[in-house]
């Protein structure tokens, strides 16, 4: 998923919007905003986030910077290990074009130290978004891992796969009331970009964002069921 052809797959679904959210590193944000530039594209800078209950947590800032601050809290609370490469692949950064610029050596794929409510809570204090990913999946989510929403943790809104039923989700976790419902693609590859949420705002920033979840002054978020 190099960023010329993940900006090249947004225009063929007509995204206006994308967030790159690599796990638990956000070092190919700005390759991609790079790529997007003179199309209409918005790329949020995001990253997914593993805490220490090996919940999956999505975390979306408007800049670069914002995000490698966040990145920065994130590395220091990963184990001091080396990625291994035969195991889990090469974990490559990349230039707006694609091209490779280095390897990233972190052993990215595992648990940060951070737990739910740290992340939510560093999120929230840099201007950003933190949604429970895809809470419908029985492994690295909220709802598996938890059982349930923690109560007092500020969650913007929370992800379902495109297959999940809505209603029947809200209906056996009682904890999502309340809560936009989001649907993504959690995409790994080209092929699982999806075009099924539609927000209604007046220009594509995190604040809007925010505003659509929660259903004020006119902004609005709907999934779309397959």
């Amino acid at each position: 998923m190099i960023p010329p052809l993940i900006v090249k797959r947004a225009g063929e679904l007509a995204l206006g919007i994308i967030a790159i959210t690599d796990h638990n590193s956000a070092e190919n944000v700005a390759a991609v905003m790079g790529a997007a530039r003179g199309f209409d594209l918005t790329v949020l800078a995001g990253m997914e986030v593993q805490t220490r209950e090996e919940v999956h947590l999505v975390c979306l800032f408007d800049t670069v910077e914002q995000v490698l601050d966040w990145q920065q809290v994130v590395y220091a609370h990963l184990p001091p290990l080396k990625n291994k490469p035969d195991f889990f692949g090469a974990q490559f950064v990349v230039d707006a074009t694609g091209d490779f610029v280095r390897y990233n050596d972190r052993l990215l794929a595992t648990s940060t130290s951070l737990s739910v409510e740290e992340v939510a809570a560093g999120v929230q204090e840099r201007a950003g978004l933190c949604i429970a990913a895809h809470v419908d999946r029985p492994s690295f989510s909220l709802l598996a891992n938890l059982g349930f929403v923690p109560e007092g943790v500020r969650f913007a809104a929370m992800g379902i796969t495109p297959n999940a039923n809505a209603e029947e989700m809200r209906r056996l976790h009682p904890s999502l009331a309340g809560y936009s419902l989001i649907r993504s693609g959690d995409a790994h590859r080209l092929g699982e970009m999806s075009d099924r949420t539609i927000l209604t705002l007046r220009e594509p920033t995190i604040a809007e964002i925010s505003m659509a979840f929660r259903g004020e002054s006119g902004r609005r978020v709907k999934a779309l069921a397959d």
